[in-house]
């Protein structure tokens, strides 16, 4: 039996959630960020079509989008929003891989007597979320989770497109280099160079000849992603009992700040979502994307769990600066494995240590948080200056 995958991405996340949680703002430009050395988090479409970006300096989207409506991140709400989505879609089928807080893969292999045919199923899921949590969404269906991905963006936003069986090379054919995910601008220049221009031409290259052009990994990416063959990059691998987030960008990040900046906005909903759980883990990883699309990652175990933001934010640091060689990234991810659950006792004694203040307040603000629901406690860092 071919498999039948879903993916689904919901649009402008975070900026649609703004939108929903603050009427007046619906059919303005949104956009997610503050401060003058930020970075654009996510905008609507509103604001893209001044030429806002996720990933541009908020100075830049300042200039290009003036009137725009600049709002701070607030990712314990877009998590909340998420959780119970994906919950949601679970109904739909046994095997879900969310693979961010907005998108999610929905392998719905021989549902067809339970749901019905797919692609009424996939407009019975896009109205489901419309109707249950008033956001839109984009799905891509396909025999591989590569494709149904491209598909989703091939209808953005609010679309809904499924490459049938045998249709593969003929709907990577009406792509751009640009939209075959991962293929990034210095790659697209790169194969412009010898003559390529679509990807009918990279099909011309023998895998031998792109390895050379490109070195191993990427030139075996593109020779797989030019003939519709899925190259694994969703394969579901995860660390074991952990707990991260990630981060694409639209358009590649480079800046040593905003690259900071990020990163401490993911350690921030990790370590919380950890401590609103009540779990614990000394093993830290950090992965980043490149936008050559090559995939690094580091990890190293400390000899005692993570107890403060600080303590997993510059062990992430770290562990970042000895893997990151500078270039443009397209994506940012962290985490904590190794969890288990910790008792009330060793919770206390964690905490008890008063030469560790900042344990000591990141334990106080993760109790409220969890007793309050007080999304709005974040570090000093990530608080960012209210325009006059």
């Amino acid at each position: 039996m071919n498999k039948v995958w879903l993916h689904l991405d919901l649009d402008a996340f975070y900026a649609s959630v703004e939108q929903l949680d603050r009427p007046e703002c619906r059919g303005l430009p949104v956009i997610v960020g503050q401060g003058k050395r930020g970075v654009v988090s996510a905008c609507s479409y509103e604001a893209r079509r001044f030429g806002v970006r996720s990933a541009m300096p908020v100075a830049q989207a300042q200039k290009l989008c003036p009137d725009g409506i600049f709002l701070p991140v607030r990712m314990q709400r877009y998590q909340e929003i998420s959780r119970a989505l994906m919950l949601k879609l679970a109904d739909f089928t046994p095997e879900l891989q969310q693979i961010s807080v907005d998108e999610a893969f929905l392998n719905l292999s021989g549902t067809e007597r339970l749901l019905g045919p797919v692609e009424p199923s996939a407009q019975h899921v896009k109205q489901q979320i419309r109707d249950l949590f008033g956001l839109s969404c984009s799905i891509g269906i396909a025999e591989t989770k590569f494709l149904a991905k491209l598909a989703s963006d091939y209808k953005k936003p609010d679309g809904l497109y499924r490459v049938l069986p045998g249709e593969e090379l003929n709907f990577i054919d009406t792509l751009k280099l640009s939209d075959l995910f991962g293929v990034g601008k210095r790659t697209v220049q790169l194969l412009e160079g010898l003559g390529v221009k679509s990807p009918s031409d990279l099909r011309r290259f023998r895998k031998e000849e792109l390895r050379g052009y490109f070195g191993t990994s990427t030139g075996e990416y593109l020779y797989q992603v030019a003939r519709g063959i899925d190259p694994g990059i969703y394969s579901g691998a995860t660390e074991d009992r952990s707990i991260s987030h990630e981060t694409t960008f639209e358009t590649d990040l480079r800046d040593p700040e905003a690259v900071r900046t990020v990163l401490l906005e993911l350690c921030e909903a990790v370590f919380f979502r950890m401590a609103k759980q009540e779990l614990s883990g000394a093993v830290i990883f950090v992965k980043l994307r490149t936008h050559e699309f090559s995939t690094r990652s580091a990890r190293h175990t400390l000899s005692r769990p993570v107890i403060s933001l600080d303590l997993f934010y510059h062990e992430c640091l770290r562990l970042m600066e000895k893997t990151w060689d500078g270039s443009p990234l397209r994506l940012i991810g962290a985490g904590i494995g190794g969890l288990h659950n910790m008792d009330e006792d060793r919770q206390l004694d964690l905490f008890s240590d008063k030469s560790d203040r900042s344990a000591k307040v990141d334990a106080a603000v993760a109790e409220l948080r969890k007793r309050y629901g007080a999304q709005e406690l974040v570090r000093a860092r990530l608080v960012k200056p209210r325009r006059p």
